[in-house]
């Protein structure tokens, strides 16, 4: 059996996308995320595949999901950390509980994600973790300042978890999509950020990235060698500007 791939977010979007790849490769999956309804509509044609609804901010609860799956396919060869929220709005009058959630779903979540199965690649030697950044990890946006602040974060401990395991053969990979066909702004509260946004879109000709493109560059990304890292990956609509 291929070994155990574990995508957190992986109800919608990329996440969602991801799984469906990995799982007509005939991995095993684990697929974790907050609405359980979709996870089990995801993975009802799956071969080889477990479900947990797990707020990746809680580290006991997702390492408990993680071990539950390792028991039954073996170690995480790869981790997708994926999920990710994106409250768009103005430091000037967004509500400070925002930027808590964004930054602890952003940033402490895939802390947690890492250290809870990296010991177990190093010791093998073997492994693959995948982050989910995005392009306001390497430029700003207006109305993204808390935003851009987590994913400048995922970006920064992406390429230090990658320098300290390369000598243990473990493989840190990052992806940063532009705006994407996902869910991510169903959450956004600010009306002016959002009709802002809605404009900036329009400007693109109303369509931005297929979220099925970018989990074509993750499967691809995985499929390379273990001693080949391909570092990071941007990806947006040709017709983005920014």
């Amino acid at each position: 059996m291929k070994p155990l791939v574990v995508i957190t977010g992986a109800s919608s979007g990329f996440g969602a996308e991801i799984a469906k790849l990995f799982a007509a490769d005939n991995y095993p999956l684990l697929l974790l995320g907050r609405r359980q309804a979709k996870l089990a509509a995801l993975a009802a044609n799956f071969e080889n595949a477990m479900i947990d609804t797990v707020d990746v901010t809680n580290y006991h609860q997702f390492e408990t999901a993680i071990r539950k799956a390792e028991a039954k396919y073996g170690k995480t060869d790869l981790l997708v950390n994926n999920a990710g929220l994106m409250l768009l709005g103005n430091v000037q009058n967004q509500d400070p509980q925002e930027w808590r959630t964004m930054l602890n779903t952003n940033v402490m979540g895939v802390l947690n994600g890492t250290q809870i199965v990296l010991n177990d690649m190093r010791d093998r030697e073997h492994g693959t973790i995948l982050n989910m950044s995005s392009l306001a990890g390497k430029k700003t946006f207006v109305n993204h300042a808390a935003y851009v602040a987590s994913k400048f974060g995922v970006h920064g401990l992406s390429e230090t978890l990658r320098e300290e395991n390369a000598p243990k053969n473990v493989r840190v990979m990052l992806v940063a999509p532009g705006a994407a066909e996902t869910e991510l702004l169903t959450h956004v509260t600010s009306k002016s950020a959002l009709s802002d946004y809605e404009a900036w879109k329009a400007s693109m000709g109303g369509l931005t990235l297929d979220p099925k493109h970018v989990a074509a560059t993750v499967k691809f990304m995985y499929d390379m060698p273990q001693n080949v890292n391909i570092r990071e990956v941007d990806i947006a609509a040709t017709a983005q500007d920014a």
